[in-house]
């Protein structure tokens, strides 16, 4: 008789591979949160219209141009369309699939297995919301200051505007929302903003 066969040591999966070479996803709500957070920075230039009279006789004017503010503020609205487009795109992390779709907002209840396609995504997107998130509240800020100053003198409608945005994303948290629609009215609010953030820009008061 011959001798048995020697079991052979098993292979490490290759990226690819399926299931074999997934791991549990961080937590998708840590991407989305931020990503509506920056679109609430923008929608705070809707208190402007009420706190923003009670401004100092000496008002302080930005470092920067209003104009070149407003550009930069309409172009994070556009990068954080893009930002929940991509979170639209891959549904398997961020919009929810199975059980996950319909969870409420909360952190720890979504942890798919991810391949490594899919966390490289999932990184990529952490970086690009950190970045849209300082480069909003810095611009909403510089916006605001505007506003206070003079530079921009918007009728009300405008603020209004600002304000339902606002309490779009209020109502976002107070419902504890699914993650999947946490992502679609996400994107439906950048939209909006950058709507009004482009109005804005008929308002600027051109220096004498």
């Amino acid at each position: 008789m011959g001798r048995p066969p020697r079991p052979q040591a098993p292979t490490r999966p290759r990226d690819g591979d399926g299931e074999a070479d997934t791991r549990i996803a961080p937590d998708p709500l840590a991407v989305v949160l931020p990503a509506l957070s920056a679109l609430a920075a923008i929608a705070s230039i809707a208190a402007v219209n009420w706190v923003g009279q009670e401004r100092t006789p000496d008002g302080t004017r930005g470092r920067r141009k209003v104009g070149f503010v407003l550009r930069d503020l309409e172009s994070c609205c556009l990068g954080l369309q893009e930002v929940f487009k991509r979170l639209n795109r891959n549904p398997r992390l961020f919009a929810g699939e199975g059980a996950a779709a319909a969870s409420p907002l909360k952190f720890g209840v979504h942890g798919p297995r991810i391949d490594a396609g899919l966390a490289r995504i999932y990184h990529q997107l952490m970086n690009d919301v950190a970045s849209m998130l300082v480069l909003a509240s810095q611009n909403a800020f510089d916006v605001m200051c505007a506003v206070e100053d003079g530079e921009i003198v918007a009728p009300e409608p405008i603020y209004f505007g600002f304000g339902e945005q606002q309490e779009r994303l209020n109502k976002l948290v107070q419902e504890r929302a699914s993650l999947k629609t946490l992502v679609t009215s996400g994107l439906e609010i950048a939209d909006a903003l950058q709507v009004l953030v482009a109005e804005f820009r008929k308002y600027k008061v051109e220096a004498s």
